[in-house]
């Protein structure tokens, strides 16, 4: 028969060991971490190339896109990871499409394609964002027929978490 004591120690060591083992499932889930930071970077790299390219100042982006100045500066120098929601917010605000904010940030695939054609269409100032989607799905169409025709099967797309 245990004593209180020993019963209690018996306990007391049970839930440190499962302490330990979900301390290290959440450090080998953080380990994973900088990947989410790059993809961060990445967002806010793309954000301030096109905020450069427009000539609109953080001041401005941050409230055509109704965001703090803080937030938006974080979020460019890839400390914060936004929303959906806040990079089609950023998106109006550059006047390009979000779904280009959404590929660099991973929440949507990437086109088929060559990255190079797809980004030309993107950055022509001299089309509309309706020109530019309707352009993209026209180049896609064409890849794929491409691919079909010489029995090459298309480029994977990237998925969500290698993106």
């Amino acid at each position: 028969m245990q004593t209180p004591s020993e019963f209690l120690r018996e306990q007391v060591t049970t839930v440190r060991e499962k302490v330990d083992q979900v301390a290290s499932n959440v450090a080998e889930s953080v380990a994973e971490a900088p990947s989410v930071a790059a993809v961060s970077s990445q967002v806010g790299e793309f954000i301030r190339e096109q905020r450069s390219a427009a000539r609109v100042s953080l001041r401005e982006l941050a409230r055509t896109a109704g965001v703090s100045n803080p937030y938006l500066s974080q979020v460019e120098r890839g400390l914060r990871k936004p929303s959906a929601e806040i990079l089609a917010s950023i998106a109006r605000g550059l006047k390009i499409s979000a779904e280009s904010l959404y590929e660099q940030a991973g929440i949507l695939d990437r086109r088929s394609g060559n990255p190079d054609t797809v980004a030309a269409i993107r950055s022509d100032s001299a089309l509309s964002e309706r020109h530019k989607a309707v352009l993209l799905e026209l180049y896609e169409t064409y890849v794929r027929e491409q691919a079909a025709t010489q029995n090459v099967p298309p480029a994977p797309r990237p998925s969500k978490e290698s993106a």
